[in-house]
């Protein structure tokens, strides 16, 4: 029996300012879970307020078919430059600390052990805090 693989993907969303995080693990990574994830991220943000999210040119990032709502703004970075992405640090401090180096039993170990990590990551903001303090002087 050849082994199949399955993926989770983790989307999330963190204010520098606030640490107020949003985040959902999703079985896929297209427009319609980042549609998801952006319509969970309109509903976090406080009334009157406006959010500016930092992305990567990744397709379901960029596609006209995105439903961008009215309080959030996509701020695209160049192509190939994940060294100014300021999330990269942070995906990889989760994938050194709770995500790497395992063999998962099932599917749902998988979603369960990445929720974790995001929570983990979220009761955390002073991480974010540094990161960012480090990016912006």
């Amino acid at each position: 029996m050849t082994p199949t693989a399955i993926s989770a993907y983790i989307f999330g969303a963190i204010c520098p300012v606030s640490g107020e995080a949003v985040g959902l693990v999703l079985p896929w990574c297209n427009t319609d879970a980042m549609n998801a994830h952006l319509a969970e991220i309109s509903a976090a943000v406080a009334p009157g307020a406006h959010a500016v999210l930092i992305m990567d040119q990744a397709g379901w990032h960029t596609t006209a078919k995105l439903d961008l709502p009215d309080n959030i703004t996509i701020l695209p970075l160049p192509p190939k430059s994940p060294e100014l992405n300021p999330v990269e640090n942070l995906w990889q401090f989760m994938r050194q600390n709770w995500l790497s180096n395992r063999i998962f039993e099932s599917y749902e170990q998988i979603v369960d052990l990445c929720c974790d990590a995001w929570n983990h990551l979220r009761d955390r903001p002073w991480r974010v805090y540094v990161h960012w303090s480090s990016i912006l002087g």
